[in-house]
């Protein structure tokens, strides 16, 4: 059994006994392919950077070959999914600097950059198309929220969940059927389960939203509390390491309690700072997945009934255009191969 097999095993220790025949990788696709179109150096043979697309078909045969999933979603954010968060906070990812390629493959000008990155991707949900893969995307709404729903959603209830992304926003999503995978650089990752991430945070899943609302996401351009930190919330706020579920409240009225002493700044910082406390945690916690009626009947249909077949001559066809044929595909076409005959024979 491989280290990345035993550590998603080991999520199983704090629940119920999992359905491990059945695997589901959810993608944060726009983390995956930024990544991607950073790093990777791949050039197509009429001179346009490919990486972005090249490298995310790397990044899925290596999640394929590596977790084995028998279903698998992609998520994109969709046109204006942050406009919510916006009205809430004006600030919400301003400051961000504009994703541009590695300065050893940078053979366009930024404007050139814009038009490839977006061709990319377009080309990129072709490919996908045309794979046994569930695409999602809704209007308005952030793909944090669509993977929190798929997540959750009774449509994979009792099968092992396989987050891919970066963010740590995920590990809020974590527990006994759900394990966030993070890439890191030079191609090492991490797996965290709810029993790493209380080891390493002293902090449970279920209360990871309160504890980085206090603490802010400097990514997001959401200022926390000045001088407060995750080690500091977990020494000074104990409880929200337990598997207990506390809200905003619970921390204020924590607070209140135990900041009569003058020298305990700590309680009195977040007591002066509630407002940035309760607006942060709006922002950034995805237990109640901010996804209208309508928005998540349309995702639980399109995980129903998303078609499971792959049309290999098109996917070739395709990379033979994009330069990217040259590279070994088998085990990604495995992988698609067993995901379509388990469909037919189930």
């Amino acid at each position: 059994m491989s280290d990345l097999e035993k550590n998603i095993r080991v999520s199983q220790q704090i629940g119920q006994r999992l359905d491990l025949k059945k695997r589901v990788l959810i993608i944060d696709g726009l983390n995956t392919y930024l990544r991607s179109y950073v790093i990777n150096p791949s050039i197509s043979p009429n001179g346009e950077p490919v990486g972005g697309l090249k490298g995310f078909l790397m990044s899925l045969q290596k999640y394929c070959r590596d977790i084995g999933p028998t279903d698998i979603v992609v998520v994109w954010d969709g046109p204006g999914g942050s406009i919510k968060k916006k009205r809430i906070n004006r600030g919400y990812k301003e400051g961000r600097k504009p994703v541009r390629l590695n300065r050893n493959i940078r053979l366009l000008d930024e404007k050139q950059e814009v038009t490839n990155q977006i061709w990319q991707q377009t080309r990129l949900v072709q490919y996908l198309n045309e794979m046994p893969i569930c695409q999602l995307m809704l209007e308005n709404v952030e793909a944090d929220d669509i993977i929190s729903h798929v997540a959750q959603s009774g449509v994979f209830s009792g099968q092992q969940k396989v987050i891919i992304s970066s963010d740590k926003d995920f590990l809020q999503c974590c527990d006994r059927e759900t394990v966030l995978y993070r890439p890191l650089p030079k191609q090492n990752f991490e797996i965290m389960n709810t029993v790493s991430i209380c080891e390493n945070y002293k902090i449970h899943p279920v209360n990871i939203a309160a504890a980085r609302a206090l603490s802010g996401d400097k990514s997001d351009n959401l200022p926390g509390i000045p001088g407060v930190g995750l080690k500091t919330v977990a020494k000074k706020l104990p409880f929200l390491g337990e598997s207990t579920s506390h809200s905003p409240e619970d921390v204020l009225k924590y607070c209140q309690e135990n900041a009569q002493d003058g020298k305990m700044s700590f309680y009195k910082k977040v007591l002066d700072n509630e407002k940035t406390f309760l607006q942060n945690y709006k922002m950034m916690q995805l237990y109640a997945p901010n996804i209208s009626y309508v928005g998540i009947k349309k995702v639980n249909e399109a995980l129903n009934h998303y078609s499971r077949n792959v049309n290999r001559t098109e996917i070739t066809k395709f990379m033979h255009e994009d330069g990217i044929s040259s590279t070994d595909w088998t085990d990604l076409f495995i992988t698609f191969n067993k995901i379509k005959m388990a469909d037919n024979n189930g």
